[in-house]
Order: structure tokens, then C-alpha cells, then sequence
């Protein structure tokens, strides 16, 4: 066979297999490129998922409260996540918490957490540390220890380190810290500590004793002390806020004109014993520095934890010319108020009888 002839056959065999070989490794490449195309694009999904995908079920409810201890690590939050069974998927929390570096991040405080939350949007609320304040309710209570309960069940700190606190600035003979606080409702932290707590309410004392009050108080001749004192004989004597400066306008009769108070909730007080109803004349003997009945003038300390319109009561308190008053028959809350002795005993044996009829001894 001609040489000519058998070469470019050669030559067309040759580009014929090394066309083929080209498109198979076209091919080949081809199919990579669409599994990683397709692995990536799962993977991105998956993540996609992870990061934005609804993943917190809270039962039914709209939002719930979720609470970190000062002091917590980062395993004891998912810890605490996981107990609380309010994350589906744990694991691509815990890919999401990692990316965005929560476990450095990681801060105490009341969370308002979302039915339906992402991931992101949840790690996003923990590590940014943007808690819900506590609205703290302060009642006027009457012993030291029951007003630490109440606040301990309100904020983190324990009852015993705010007991403590307290002691640590009523160390007088008489007991000071119903003076000190204001009751009111007040926004704080979860997480506030004793001592911080201590700090904001000589905060709001500060607050609540402005010039304004500071000079009307001077005007009667009384301290803060004093205007606390007396204001918290007058919360034990009604809940009624427009008879608070009627009923401090008696107290303020009776002290300008040198005679004892004569208060029962002083001699409840004194006994301890606050379920009397009925004050007896057993009870006017007892021998206390907070028995009005046998001493001149205030008693040592504040008998409870007097309350703002007391307060304002004491400072505003009605000029008029009773010197007595003594509780409705009626039983309604309210007073009836004398100018004499004869008219205030008229009064009390009303009082005294309805008493009686409800068999009301002691």
C-alpha cells in the first residue's frame, strides 16, 4: 500500500482517539463539576437552613421568659436550653452558636424568647445581652426578712445576701430600712445583685426626697425620719388616701399641742403579734418606746414600710382642728373625727358596739 495513502489514515486513527479521550475528559470533569455543584448546593441549603429555619418550639405559646444565672459557661447555657426543650434541633444550634462565637459571648439576664425563632435570630438575642427588665414591685412590709423574700422572688439575688445588705445599713438600736425605702414599682434587671439593689433604691430615696419635699418637711419642724415615722402610723391607720392628711393632721395637732399620740398600730407594733383586731387596754400597758400610749412624741423608728401617699400625706397634711378620731361603725375603712373628747367617745362607743356585734374580742 502506497506509503502516501497509510499515514493520514494513521493520522486521522491518531486526532480520532485523542478527540474521544477530550471529550471523555470533558465529560468527566462535566459530572464533577455538577456533584460539587450539587453536594455544595445541599450543603448551602443545609446551612441555609440551620442559620434562618424556624427552630425553636415553645408548646403553643407565643414567647416565654428564659432566664441565665450570672456566672453561667457556655456548656451550662445549652445545658439550660436542652432542659428547657426549647430548641428542635440542638446540633445546628450549637453550628450556628459557634460560628457567631456565643461561647465567649454568653451573658446573664431574662430573655423574652419567640415561638418559631431561627436559630441566628436566638443566638443573636443571647450573645447581644438585650434582656427584659424585671418590673419590681415594692409593698410596704413589715419585717426585714419578709420584705428580702419578696424582692429575692422577684430578681436573682438570694434572700440572705439581700438581708445581708440590709443589715449592713440598719445596724441601729431601732430598725431604719422602712425609712430607706420608697415603695413603688420599679424597672431592674434580672440579674441585679444585692448590693446593686441597695444602690438603686438609695437612688429613688434620693429621687423622692427632692427639694421640694425636703422644705416642706423642714416647714413642720420634722426630719425625713420623722416624716417616715409618722407616715407609717398613718398607712396602718387606713388605706384610704384621701383620709391620710386628715388623719396626719390629727397626729400633727396632737404633737403640737403636747399630747401623746395614743396610736394603736404603735402598741400592735410594740406586741408583735399582728393579728390583734381589736386593741384592749391590756395592751396599752406594754412597756416599748413604741407604745404612743405611755410616751410623748414619735416612737424610735417607722412601725412599717410607709408608702408614697403617706408620705405626701404627712407633708400635706390637712390643717384643721380635730385632735381624735376613731374607725366607722360601718366598717368601710373610713373615720369619724372629733374636735372633743366627749364627741370622740360618743364615736368610739359605736365603733366599740359594731365591735361587739361581730364579736370582734381581741
Amino acid at each position: 500500500m502506497d506509503g502516501r495513502v497509510v499515514l493520514p489514515i494513521i493520522e486521522s486513527i491518531t486526532m480520532g482517539r485523542k478527540k474521544g479521550k477530550r471529550i471523555f475528559i470533558s465529560k468527566v470533569l462535566l459530572v464533577l463539576v455538577l456533584v460539587l455543584v450539587f453536594v455544595g448546593g445541599h450543603w448551602v441549603y443545609e446551612k441555609y437552613n440551620a442559620i434562618y429555619q424556624p427552630n425553636v418550639n415553645l408548646d403553643g405559646k407565643q414567647s416565654q421568659y428564659f432566664f441565665i444565672p450570672t456566672g453561667t459557661s457556655y456548656d451550662q447555657l445549652l445545658a439550660l436550653l436542652y432542659e428547657s426543650e426549647y430548641v428542635v434541633n440542638t446540633e445546628s444550634f450549637k453550628w450556628v452558636a459557634l460560628q457567631k462565637n456565643l461561647p465567649k459571648n454568653v451573658h446573664p439576664g431574662r430573655y423574652l424568647v419567640s415561638d418559631q425563632m431561627s436559630n441566628n435570630a436566638l443566638v443573636n438575642l443571647l450573645r447581644s445581652g438585650n434582656q427584659v427588665p424585671v418590673k419590681v414591685l415594692i409593698q410596704p412590709i413589715r419585717t426585714k426578712a419578709s420584705f428580702a423574700q419578696s424582692i429575692a422572688h422577684q430578681i436573682e439575688a438570694d434572700s440572705s445576701t439581700i438581708l445581708k445588705s440590709f443589715n449592713e445599713i440598719d445596724d441601729s438600736e431601732y430598725p431604719r430600712w422602712p425609712e430607706l425605702i420608697i415603695p413603688n414599682t420599679y424597672e431592674l434587671y434580672w440579674n441585679t445583685s444585692a448590693t446593686e439593689f441597695m444602690k438603686r433604691m438609695q437612688k429613688e430615696y434620693n429621687r423622692f426626697w427632692n427639694t421640694e419635699r425636703q422644705g416642706k418637711a423642714k416647714s413642720m419642724g420634722f426630719s425625713q425620719k420623722q416624716v417616715a415615722v409618722l407616715a407609717s402610723i398613718v398607712d396602718q391607720e387606713t388605706y384610704i388616701a384621701k383620709e391620710k392628711p386628715i388623719i396626719a393632721g390629727v397626729y400633727v395637732n396632737r404633737i403640737k399641742r403636747g399630747m401623746r399620740l395614743e396610736a394603736d398600730p404603735t402598741l400592735i407594733f410594740a406586741m408583735g403579734d399582728f393579728t390583734i383586731k381589736r386593741v384592749l387596754d391590756i395592751h396599752k400597758k406594754i412597756d416599748s418606746p413604741y407604745n404612743t400610749y405611755r410616751h410623748t412624741g414619735l416612737p424610735p423608728g417607722p412601725i412599717c414600710m410607709p408608702t408614697i401617699s403617706a408620705l405626701d400625706g404627712v407633708l400635706n397634711y390637712a390643717s384643721h382642728d380635730y385632735i381624735f378620731f376613731c374607725a366607722k361603725e360601718d366598717f368601710s375603712g373610713r373615720h369619724n373625727f372629733a374636735v372633743t373628747n366627749k364627741e370622740h367617745i360618743l364615736n368610739a362607743r359605736r365603733y366599740h358596739k359594731a365591735l361587739n356585734a361581730r364579736k370582734i374580742y381581741k
